[in-house]
């Protein structure tokens, strides 16, 4: 009876068409890449301006911010865990480089504070999910509230200019060779960065193994609390830097500013092919799915659809990159 059933399953399995199996995943895999060309092709037919250089610059120093921040998320989101405190964090930066500005800091010492403001919002975000044992969801949640009053508590609910800082601006309206913006060379440089320690790194190979199977992971020895702190922490640094250039935008900060940005950057993460059951996932396709976040608004802008139908579209793309995500599971 064994033997009849193993030929059985390998006649079966012999007559699997490989070949489709292999280019549906690979399709895939690519999609985001391929959506980001396809929708490039779309606006530049349906209006003149967008593939102007100076448009396209717009596009990226426009992304920079999101895409910032969804890089810090996606290590979260290896993780099988999430960050809903985005938003709120970014805010608490600025607000943290206002509140070290009024008191006569040095701007470096001001830009460190608002970094370290982030990081520090990161750090209780992992205690919670780790030592407190609280999904990251609830956790998080919980901190996005808090931490919105938090602004508005300490700033009165008033927004804190730099009048005295007149080259804050600098680092987010500054250019290189005055051509490309500051802010898309900080995302290129977080970018690499990132993507060497995911691939690269013991650390890195601990993320994903956390994500595929936080029991597997336990078992073999890799000390499950302390990747989470470190993923978590590292979300919130560099939701703390993007809360300084958009800060650096602004010239002020300002407690309400940030509202749904992390849904942005979850979004982001989600079409670049990161999966929401944790392990899958590359910096370079959320740099990708910002990217194609960053076109879609610029694009629809251009081509005058109002920011209702806006929402739309942006919906039915992350719907759209999550059924994508189901069927990769399935295929596998």
């Amino acid at each position: 009876m064994t033997t009849n059933t193993k030929n059985i399953s390998e006649v079966e399995i012999s007559t699997l068409p490989k070949g489709k199996i292999l280019n549906k995943e690979l399709l895939m895999k690519f999609a985001p890449l391929i959506s980001l060309v396809l929708l490039m092709i779309f606006f530049s037919f349906g209006t003149p301006y967008f593939l102007n250089t100076s448009n396209l610059l717009t596009v990226a120093l426009q992304t920079s911010v999101i895409g910032i921040m969804a890089i810090g998320v996606t290590y979260v989101i290896i993780t099988s865990g999430i960050d809903l405190s985005l938003g709120s964090v970014m805010a608490f930066s600025g607000v943290a480089v206002g509140l070290a500005a009024s008191i006569g800091l040095p701007l470096w010492m001001c830009v460190i504070t608002g970094a370290l403001a982030g990081l520090l919002c990161g750090c209780l975000s992992g205690f919670l999910v780790t030592r407190g044992a609280i999904p990251p969801f609830i956790a998080t949640l919980g901190l996005m509230m808090s931490v919105r009053g938090i602004n508005l508590v300490l700033t009165d609910g008033r927004a804190l200019y730099f009048q005295d800082y007149p080259t804050l601006r600098f680092i987010s309206q500054g250019s290189l060779f005055d051509f490309i913006p500051y802010p898309v060379i900080y995302l290129t440089v977080i970018a690499l960065i990132s993507a060497y320690v995911l691939k690269r790194t013991v650390i890195g190979r601990y993320i994903y193994a956390v994500g595929s199977s936080e029991e597997a992971a336990h078992l073999s020895g890799i000390k499950v609390d302390k990747v989470k702190m470190f993923v978590y922490s590292f979300c919130g640094l560099l939701t703390g830097i993007a809360g300084v250039i958009l800060t650096s935008r602004l010239n002020s900060g300002q407690p309400t500013v940030g509202v749904g940005y992390e849904l942005e950057a979850i979004a982001a993460v989600i079409i670049g092919g990161t999966s929401l059951m944790g392990g899958i996932g590359t910096i370079g396709g959320t740099i990708i799915g910002a990217f194609i976040m960053g076109i879609l608004k610029n694009g629809l802008n251009l081509m005058g659809v109002s920011q209702f139908w806006q929402m739309v579209a942006m919906g039915i793309v992350v719907i759209a990159a999550v059924y994508l995500d189901t069927l990769r599971k399935k295929m596998k």
